[in-house]
């Protein structure tokens, strides 16, 4: 029998270690993601069968059916995910996925309109159906984490920019305004804005404000000085001015829902009806609920209630009681992406973990306010109930980089334990 060679055996395992975590994820977070995931499908299903009973031919499962599909692929990609060390993705998935985002986002506005003459916001590709905007989100965080971390000594730094336009803007306010952080800062800033006109284009407002949003945060948990932030309000005051009073930037069907928002009584069997049925719903749940399956609102009264207005059937089967939990769970999602964060081996690591956090906290946020009638109503999708086979593998596939990203935090602070252990005991030794 031939002997194993122990050096090459030795390079495999440093490539094993080089490429796979090793670690232990955080029970915590992933325990409340398959909560979340396990009880919006089983809000989905509730919500979904009779709307999938009228329009699909009488299966009542035809959402759910699907829905478990997404799940099962999710989750596969979740666990492979967070075996991998997120930094061998830092340089491929930022460029990379740039690239592809905007390809995607170019493509779906190149495709033929639907029977309304609407612009679309979806596409097919190799059969697989999905949304760009989808993909472009999660594509700016690791496009942002990438470009700050390996420009974040610029980024809180103050030293001035050496070409002659920025030395003579340096000289007339006789400060380093224009300095090195820009670099970071415009680069982000550009990519933000490209991003967020093409998601325009397809007329979708909601992905247009999340991947501002999306921008914005990033930079700011980079680090960007306070000034920056100051000098950017102001200009997008002064272009939201001017592009509301002066221009047809804002489409009819925005100001017409800013209105139907701001006149509470208007077109009631019209624009305002989902938006009241959704009320409705959530005001005769009372504090314990219908109970599960038994919502009155989603019988074709609330329209595609699996989707954006899966809350307010929430609401109406499980009360004030259910509502509160909901928020409380996606909250401890937050709070343990955030701790995570805060104990990443590295920068790139916590702008990747901050930015998913921001993205699901924003998507919470929006559709909540969407439901409650707290502002216009919007297209933004629930994270983990809304029916939607893009949004919920994306969302998992991110989970999964965040499991990562702990797998290497609980392994560095261990090994920071055994070398104090060491440590101590060398010295009780000498003594």
């Amino acid at each position: 029998m031939g002997q194993s060679n122990p050096s090459r055996k030795k390079k495999q395992n440093g490539f094993v270690r080089a490429f796979f975590a090793d670690g232990a994820p955080d029970v915590m977070f992933f325990a409340i993601v398959l909560i979340l995931v396990t009880l919006g499908l089983v809000a989905m299903y509730s919500a979904s069968y009779p709307y999938a009973y009228a329009h699909e031919n009488g299966d009542s499962f035809h959402y759910v059916r699907r829905q478990l599909i997404f799940v099962g692929i999710g989750l596969a990609a979740m666990l492979a995910v967070s075996f991998v060390r997120y930094q061998r993705i830092e340089f491929i998935g930022a460029y990379g996925g740039l690239a592809v985002s905007l390809v995607l986002l170019v493509l779906v506005l190149l495709m033929p309109a639907n029977e309304d003459g609407e612009i679309r916001r979806r596409m097919t590709l190799f059969g697989v159906d999905f949304q760009p905007s989808e993909i472009a989100k999660f594509g700016l965080i690791l496009f942002c984490a990438y470009i700050i971390s390996i420009f974040y000594e610029d980024l809180i730094g103050k030293n001035p920019l050496q070409y002659k336009w920025a030395k003579r803007i340096n000289a007339f306010f006789r400060m380093p305004l224009m300095n090195r952080s820009l670099i970071p800062i415009l680069i982000c800033g550009f990519v933000t804005v490209v991003f967020a006109a093409l998601v325009y284009l397809e007329s979708h407002l909601s992905g247009t404000i999340i991947i501002g949003l999306l921008g914005l945060g990033m930079l700011w948990f980079g680090g960007t000085r306070k000034k920056w932030f100051f000098c950017g309000f102001i200009l997008i005051a002064i272009a939201f001015f001017i592009l509301y009073n002066y221009t047809d930037f804002f489409r009819d069907y925005m100001m017409e829902r800013i209105d139907l928002w701001r006149n509470k009584d208007a077109d009631p069997l019209g624009g305002r009806w989902q938006t009241n049925q959704a009320l409705y719903a959530i005001g005769s749940g009372g504090f314990f609920g219908t109970g599960i399956g038994g919502s009155k609102q989603k019988h074709l009264y609330v329209s595609e209630p699996q989707n954006d207005m899966i809350f307010a059937i929430f609401c109406e089967e499980t009360g004030v009681i259910g509502a509160f939990a909901l928020i409380l769970l996606f909250v401890l999602l937050i709070w343990r992406g955030i701790v995570i964060a805060i104990n990443a081996p590295d920068r790139y690591g916590m702008l990747l973990t901050l930015g998913i956090m921001l993205q699901i906290g924003s998507q919470v946020f929006l559709n909540l306010c969407v439901a409650t009638d707290s502002m216009p109503n919007t297209g933004i999708s629930l994270p983990f109930f809304s029916y939607g086979g893009t949004s919920l593998m994306m969302l998992l596939g991110e989970m999964g980089i965040v499991l990562s990203v702990s797998r290497q935090s609980k392994l560095k602070n261990k090994e920071k334990a055994t070398d104090k252990t060491r440590a101590k005991s060398k010295q009780e030794e000498r003594a």
